[in-house]
């Protein structure tokens, strides 16, 4: 949201494109790997984000290793910049996942140069660059991905096609369970407003029928990883103050003394809050466990 995250993008794509190159170089000496790899029963799958390995690996079972590239709460996914360690593993890959949407920018482009099955989670839903990038929070895109993933790894696996639409099928039931519990929570929560300090959880919101009430300078501000205008984060502010929304979303991996004011102000107004991270947290080992975990915090914080 600041300058320092714009300069880290230039920097960002100067690594992406010299890590491309790289992968290049060693996916000439290196794709005979990709092969083993069908041969031994074991694909090798490299998944930019947690969240989406945690998918690759309930789908794939004993069939994948899944590497994840960010794996912590404490890493900002926008600004990442691969490692030589990362880079070998995007070049032994014979399954990429990038979230894509401009979010993993570096994986994308890091994908490109080899010769792996690659899923693009937002491509799959039917989202693009410009598009708000959170698409994990997306029911309609989780579902999209999931079956994707099965399609890559049938296309490098024919032999297991069975066994990796029999996980799939074991996914969406989970994944049913949890559009369940969305759909409970939507006629509980459906019309009622909310404000968010960035826009990480908006599908989830939308799943949830809940209406956008951020003050559009601040939103846009945000989303142009700008800071916002003081005016725009007094209206905000007041607009807490006043408990003139029932919830505020909070990503707490982005922790300044803004959003610190507009919790308190929340605080001030009686506005219920909802605490979530971009990231998978480690407490959780699967997406849709996470995904259940927020519905009842949202349901929590909307009943009180």
């Amino acid at each position: 949201m600041t300058g320092i995250r714009k300069y880290r993008r230039i920097a960002q794509a100067t690594v992406c494109i010299a890590a491309a190159g790289l992968i290049v170089a060693m996916g000439a000496c290196g794709s005979a790997n990709t092969t083993a790899s069908n041969t031994s029963g074991s694909l090798h799958v490299v998944a930019s984000i947690n969240q989406w390995g945690s998918v690759a690996s309930q789908i794939g079972g004993s069939r994948v290793n899944v590497t994840n590239i960010i794996n912590s709460t404490a890493v900002e996914a926008h600004d990442y910049e691969p490692t030589s360690a990362d880079i070998a593993a995007f070049s032994k890959a014979d399954v990429i996942i990038v979230n894509g949407a401009g979010y993993d920018s570096w994986a994308t482009k890091a994908a490109a140069s080899t010769k792996a099955q690659v899923v693009n989670a937002a491509e799959s839903g039917g989202k693009h660059d410009g598009d708000n990038p959170h698409v994990w929070f997306s029911a309609a895109v989780r579902t999209a991905t999931a079956k994707a993933i099965a399609e890559a790894y049938e296309q490098r696996d024919a032999a297991h096609a069975k066994e990796y639409g029999k996980r799939l099928d074991a996914w969406q039931n989970k994944e049913n369970t949890l559009e369940a519990s969305i759909a409970e929570t939507k006629r509980r929560l459906d019309g009622k407003k909310y404000a968010a300090t960035e826009s990480v959880a908006t599908y989830l919101a939308q799943d949830l029928g809940l209406v956008d009430a951020t003050p559009a300078g601040y939103a846009q501000a945000v989303a142009n990883e700008s800071e916002p205008a003081s005016g725009d984060v007094t209206a905000f502010s007041k607009l807490l103050q006043a408990g003139s929304v029932a919830l505020l979303v909070v990503n707490t991996q982005e922790s300044n003394a803004t959003t610190k004011q507009l919790i308190a102000s929340a605080q001030h107004g009686g506005v219920h809050q909802v605490k979530l991270t971009e990231q998978m947290p480690k407490q959780y080992s699967t997406l849709t466990d996470w995904m259940t975990a927020l519905v009842a915090s949202f349901a929590t914080a909307g009943k009180a």
